[in-house]
């Protein structure tokens, strides 16, 4: 009897679609990968949660397309994209992001980042 080597794919409807995942410290013992419905893992969704504060501590952002065979810590991206939206929004970054922001930016960078309007 012939042995097949097809393996399924683990891909829902064989889609080439950029997956991102945060990684959260829930508390000292705890890190994990929350689950999340598929239509819910791209990265507009997971920065506006990010915002909107459901997480308890985030780490780090991993990004990943089963498809094309990659994946990336993209972190410093995401870090960078919340501090500026929340300079566009004139705001202080979430004190529940501060410190992914700093861990990824670094003091030096996020102060670049910031606007400074200054009134005529």
């Amino acid at each position: 009897m012939r042995k097949s080597t097809w393996i399924p794919s683990i891909v829902p409807n064989h889609t080439d679609h950029n997956f991102y995942l945060v990684m959260d410290r829930l508390d000292p013992d705890t890190t994990i990968f929350h689950e999340r419905v598929i239509e819910t893992t791209d990265l507009e969704t997971v920065i506006s949660d990010m915002l909107s504060g459901q997480y308890c501590d985030p780490l780090r952002v991993l990004s990943f397309n089963p498809v094309e065979k990659w994946s990336e810590d993209v972190s410093e991206d995401v870090a960078r994209e919340i501090q500026r939206r929340c300079d566009l929004r004139l705001m202080d970054v979430p004190s529940s992001l501060q410190g992914f922001v700093d861990a990824h930016l670094g003091v030096e960078q996020k102060d670049q980042l910031t606007l400074k309007l200054v009134g005529s």
